[in-house]
């Protein structure tokens, strides 16, 4: 008897199927593909450990003053590597301190927005009706209030403390985020698991939070992208306006705005800080794209 081919030969456990990738790790292997979203990604991630990290290791302090180095251009003298302002303050060693407070005042006011804003957005898709249309127009109306006027208001009556600077920006950073979130519910709540979800009797808190939200996760990832910047820039605008964080706390717009007033004396105190400041916020717009077209579902 002739032996059989290996082809045939092979019993049908041995012959295993391709394994499919979960949607999360599509979504990765499509992001890593991304050029320009992993250039902004490491370079993002390295200016937030050197802003977070680069304050200890650095042999300057951010607050003391070096007294034979006043208004110093940038120059490897005594490692101001950035320069140093006109009370002797090394300006590298400053710029990272304030960007550790901008990135959490952005990460922060993120974070508040984020939860408040899928939490009204969600509720009010799905329970729709005139709840819907109540906490819309309640939307509506926060948009019409001057938002600088309320800045200006609340840090006069409280003082420009740190959490008063996330409060103040996250009162109104999440309504976008609503919006947003609403328009997405308005869609799902129409889908076969929830019919399935209401039909064996679960109520509408839960459908919401077991549901609804966990769908939104992608969406809400790549509009927190969008978001961190717009905190970011909307506290420095404040800051430069001198409506921000107080001494001894600095940020890059206390910067910017101490370099906008010495600009034809001390250009590197504009620079230095400004050049920060858009690095970071052009980074997280590029991760922002490419986590928006990894999480396509057109793309699967």
């Amino acid at each position: 008897m002739s032996r059989l081919s290996p082809a045939l030969d092979a019993s049908p456990a041995a012959v295993a199927p391709p394994r499919s990738r979960s949607p999360f790790a599509t979504a990765c292997a499509r992001f890593l593909r991304n050029r320009a979203g992993m250039a902004g990604l490491v370079i993002l991630l390295l200016i937030v450990i050197a802003c977070f990290v680069g304050p200890w290791l650095l042999p300057n302090d951010p607050i003391n003053s070096d007294w034979g180095s006043i208004s110093l251009p940038p120059t490897w003298q005594n490692a101001h590597w950035f320069g140093t302002d006109e009370l002797g303050r090394d300006l590298l060693v400053r710029t990272l301190v304030g960007g550790r407070v901008s990135l959490e005042v952005g990460l922060l006011g993120t974070l508040v927005s984020g939860l408040f804003g899928v939490a009204w957005g969600a509720t009010a898709g799905y329970l729709g009706g005139r709840i819907d249309s109540g906490m819309m127009r309640i939307v509506d109306m926060m948009y019409a209030i001057p938002y600088m006027l309320i800045a200006i208001l609340m840090m006069t009556l409280f003082g420009r403390a740190f959490y008063l600077v996330v409060l103040t920006i996250s009162a109104f950073s999440w309504l976008d985020m609503a919006r947003v979130v609403r328009g997405q519910t308005l869609s799902l709540r129409t889908r076969e698991f929830v019919d399935a979800a209401r039909a064996i009797g679960i109520g509408s808190r839960p459908i919401i939070t077991r549901h609804i939200v966990p769908n939104l996760i992608g969406v809400v990832v790549v509009y927190a992208t969008v978001t961190v910047p717009n905190i970011v820039l909307t506290e420095s605008v404040l800051s430069f306006l001198g409506l921000g964080v107080q001494e001894p706390m600095t940020s890059w717009g206390v910067l910017i705005q101490d370099g906008a007033q010495k600009l034809e004396s001390m250009p590197w105190l504009l620079l230095c800080p400004a050049v920060m400041l858009c690095a970071t916020l052009y980074c997280v717009s590029f991760v922002g794209d490419g986590l928006r077209d990894a999480l396509d579902p057109k793309e699967r």
